[in-house]
């Protein structure tokens, strides 16, 4: 399975990224160690969009806090680089894709990435990772 994460990086050139607590949807909680994780560096943040390829060295589930209903669920990663992407792939190169049933992998990135503006763990499709590999 591949994951996509939008969150705030800072230091893009990095090796290893961890990242805590951070917030899943669309099948995001589901991340494993040795998954191929697609990492962007939040626009919320001032990152420029899609910045590295990597693989899951470590996930854990964060336990929900006690008395709250609703909470969506956590997890915390760690991730090893092992690529670096070479085309710019952002918000603004997918906030065209809106069509939300066409199936293609822009709208797909775009309506789980953007529609709702948090920075987030999200599961992708085949063709979805097959599209962002093609970046780097």
């Amino acid at each position: 399975m591949a994951y996509a994460i939008k969150a705030e990086v800072r230091n893009i050139g990095a090796k290893a990224f961890a990242f805590v607590a951070q917030k899943t949807m669309y099948g995001g909680k589901l991340v494993v160690k040795g998954d191929t994780i697609f990492v962007f560096a939040s626009e919320n943040e001032r990152g420029p969009g899609l910045i590295a390829r990597g693989v899951v060295t470590s996930a854990e589930a964060v336990a929900k806090k006690r008395g709250i209903a609703r909470q969506t669920p956590r997890v915390s990663i760690r991730v090893k680089r092992t690529a670096l992407a070479k085309h710019r792939l952002g918000r603004s190169e997918l906030k065209l894709f809106t069509k939300w049933n066409d199936g293609t992998p822009e709208t797909e990135l775009n309506f789980k990435f953007y529609r709702q503006a948090t920075n987030k763990i999200v599961a992708i499709s085949a063709e979805a990772a097959a599209f962002l590999n093609g970046f780097f």
